[in-house]
C-alpha cells in the first residue's frame, strides 16, 4: 500500500530465473513505501520492467543462481552494457537485497553503491522567474480570481430577482435564475427547459446571453486554472499536490489557520500551514463553487478544484492541459522580461515562490538560499563569512549553543524507582548542580507536582526548547532528551503509549525520515523502560489502546 492509499499488483511469473527474480523482488520490497522512498505504481512498474530485464539477459548468458551467487566482473559486465535506467534501477534493487539480509559476493555490495558506469544526462534546475515576470502572473491570477469572483456574487443576486426565461424573456438576470435552480445546463437542456429548438437558441442570439450567466453562476477552466496558479504562487506546493486536494486535505484550526495535506508524487505524504494570503483564498475559492458543488453527485463534492469545462455545455472539468495553459498565457499576453510569449511551467512557480519567500527573512529551510540551485553550505562559504566584530560574535553564540544542546542530549536519562527526595538527590547530582534545584522543587518533582505527560519537569520556564519564561511548547517526545525530565513509575503509561505512537509513525513514513525526525527519541524511550521493574510495565500495558486520542498532538502529527 502506498501512502496515499493506493494499492497495485504486479506479475512475475513466466521468467527464465525464478530464483533471481525472488530475490531482486524482496530488495524492491526494501525500496518501497514506507521502508523507502518509492511511493507509486509507475516507479514500481519500472523497476519490475528492470527486474525481469535482468533476469532475462544474465539467463541468457547461462546464469541460473540468486543475487547472492552474482560476482562483481558478471555485475560489472552487465551494468557496463547500460542502458543508464536499467543499471541504475538494478543496482538499487541489490542493495535492496542487502540491506533485507540477503547475502552479496565478495565486493558486489560496494560495486552496486559505486560510480555509475553509464552516467545520466546533466539535468541543469529551472531558475526561479525573475520578479517583473512574477509580479505580471500574479497581477493576471489575482485579477482574473478577483473580477470572476465579483461577476458571480453579481449573478447569485441576479438570480435571487430572476423567474423562468420562458415565453422569450431570455434575459441574463433570469438564465441566471434558471442555472440556480437546474444546476449546469448545456445548451441544448436549456433550449429545452424554455421551450424552444436548439436551432432558435443559437440563432437569435440566446446562446451569447446564456454562456455569459452560465460563465457567472459556475467557475469554468479558466477561472479554475487562475485559481490553481494563484494557489501554488501563495503557498509554493508542488503542482501534482495541487491537482489532486479534496475538501478533506483541508484540516481547520481556527478562523484563520490551515493545515492543508497533499501528495508529493516523488516523495510521499506531505503536509504544511498555509501562509494567510492561501487561506484566504481558499475560502473565496469554496465560496466561488458552493452553488455548482451543491448539484454534483455526492462523491465528486469532494473534489477541491471542482468546475465545468467550457460554457454550453454540461461536462465537468477533469484534468488541465498543458494546451490549456499555453491558451490561457497567450490569451492575457503574459510575456517574460525579453517580451517573448512566457513559457509557464508550474514548477517553476514552486521555486519562485521559496526564491522571493527565502530572500525576505530566513526560515531555517533547506530550500532557503539566495540562488535555489546552492545548498545552504556553498552560500555559507560565499555569502555569509563573517566580516564584523558583531557579526562574528553572532556566528559564536549559535555554534555554542548548538554544542551546549549535544552535551544536554549526551546526559543519560533521570529514571527513579524510588519515591524518595534523598534517592534522587544522591543518585542524580548533576541535575541538582545544573539546575540549582533546591529541595522544595525535588518534592515537587516527586510527589508530581511538576508532571508533563511523559515525565516530570524540572522547570518549564527554562526556555531550552521555547522562550525563557515561558511555558515549554515542546511536543510530548522532546521531553525524552530533555536534560530536565525525571521518569518515575507513574509514567510508564504514557510512555509506553508514545512508544506505541512511534511504531504506527514508523509503518507509515519512509525509513530515512522515521530516523530524521524520531530516531533519537525512539532510542531513548527503550533506555528509560528498560530502567523500570518488567511488572509495572506489564501491568502498565494492558491501560494502552494503540490510539492517538492517548496522546496529545497538534494536528500535523496524527498518524494518517
Amino acid at each position: 500500500m502506498f501512502s496515499d492509499g493506493s494499492r497495485a499488483e504486479f506479475d512475475l511469473s513466466g521468467s527464465p530465473n525464478p530464483r533471481l527474480v525472488r530475490d531482486l523482488a524482496i530488495g524492491l520490497v526494501e525500496l518501497i513505501h514506507p521502508h523507502g522512498s518509492v511511493d507509486t505504481t509507475g516507479t514500481v512498474g519500472h523497476y519490475v520492467r528492470g527486474l525481469h530485464r535482468m533476469a532475462r539477459t544474465l539467463a541468457d548468458q547461462g546464469f541460473t543462481g540468486g543475487v547472492g551467487d552474482l560476482r562483481r566482473g558478471q555485475l560489472a559486465q552487465f551494468w557496463m552494457a547500460g542502458p543508464n535506467w536499467l543499471e541504475s534501477l538494478t543496482r538499487y534493487l541489490v542493495e535492496g537485497y542487502a540491506r533485507s539480509g540477503g547475502g552479496l559476493g565478495d565486493g558486489v555490495l560496494e560495486l552496486a553503491a559505486g560510480r555509475h558506469f553509464n552516467l545520466h544526462r546533466s539535468h541543469h534546475p529551472l531558475p526561479p522567474y525573475s520578479e517583473k515576470e512574477w509580479q505580471r502572473l500574479t497581477t493576471i491570477c489575482r485579477q482574473q480570481v478577483d473580477d470572476s469572483y465579483t461577476a458571480h456574487r453579481h449573478a447569485l443576486a441576479a438570480a435571487a430577482g430572476g423567474r423562468h426565461p420562458g415565453s422569450g424573456a431570455w434575459s441574463h438576470q433570469n438564465f441566471c435564475w434558471l442555472l440556480s435552480t437546474r444546476g449546469p445546463l448545456g445548451s441544448s437542456d436549456a433550449a429545452e427547459a424554455i421551450g424552444v429548438s436548439i436551432n432558435v437558441f443559437r440563432h437569435r442570439g440566446v446562446t451569447t446571453v446564456f454562456h455569459e450567466a452560465a460563465l457567472a453562476m459556475f467557475p469554468h477552466l479558466e477561472v479554475v486554472l487562475a485559481y490553481r496558479l494563484l494557489f501554488g504562487i501563495y503557498s509554493g506546493i508542488v503542482p501534482d499536490g495541487i491537482a489532486d486536494l479534496t475538501i478533506g486535505d483541508l484540516d481547520w484550526a481556527g478562523d484563520s489557520t490551515v493545515l492543508l495535506s497533499y501528495i508529493k508524487r516523488r516523495t510521499a505524504a506531505e503536509s504544511t500551514t498555509l501562509p494567510r494570503p492561501a487561506v484566504r483564498l481558499l475560502e473565496q475559492w469554496l465560496a466561488h463553487s458552493a452553488l455548482l458543488r451543491s448539484f454534483v453527485p455526492a462523491d465528486e463534492r469532494t473534489t477541491l478544484w471542482l468546475a465545468m469545462s467550457q460554457p454550453g455545455y454540461s461536462r465537468r472539468l477533469r484534468k488541465v492541459t498543458r494546451s490549456a495553459i499555453g491558451r490561457w498565457m497567450h490569451r492575457y499576453g503574459i510575456v517574460g522580461d525579453d517580451g517573448q510569449p512566457m513559457k509557464l511551467h508550474r514548477s517553476r512557480i514552486r521555486t519562485t515562490h521559496h526564491a522571493i519567500r527565502d530572500k525576505k527573512s530566513w526560515t531555517g529551510n533547506a530550500r532557503a538560499t539566495i540562488d535555489p540551485n546552492h545548498t545552504p553550505a556553498v552560500e555559507g562559504d560565499h555569502y555569509l563569512t563573517a566580516t564584523t566584530s558583531g557579526q562574528r560574535h553572532a556566528v559564536e553564540t549559535i555554534i555554542a549553543d548548538a554544542q551546549h544542546d549535544i552535551l544536554r542530549r549526551a546526559h543519560p536519562p533521570t529514571v527513579i524507582s524510588e519515591e524518595d527526595v534523598a534517592a534522587l538527590a544522591e543518585g542524580y547530582p548533576h541535575l541538582l548542580a545544573v539546575m540549582k534545584i533546591d529541595d522544595g522543587v525535588l518534592a515537587e518533582l516527586i510527589g508530581g507536582e511538576r508532571d508533563v505527560f511523559t515525565a516530570a519537569c524540572a522547570d518549564q520556564l527554562a526556555g531550552l526548547h521555547g522562550p525563557a519564561g515561558k511555558p515549554c511548547p515542546a511536543r510530548p517526545w522532546v521531553c525524552l532528551l530533555c536534560p530536565l525530565a525525571v521518569f518515575a513509575p507513574r509514567h510508564a503509561v504514557n510512555l509506553l503509549r508514545l512508544k506505541a505512537y512511534f511504531s504506527r509513525q514508523w509503518q507509515q513514513m519512509p525509513a530515512a525520515h522515521f530516523m530524521t525526525v524520531f530516531g533519537p527519541y525512539a532510542a531513548r524511550i527503550e533506555q528509560i523502560l528498560d530502567r523500570f521493574d518488567p511488572t509495572e510495565l506489564a501491568a502498565a500495558t494492558a491501560r494502552v489502546t494503540d490510539s492517538d486520542d492517548e496522546i496529545p498532538l497538534r494536528p500535523e502529527g496524527l498518524t494518517a
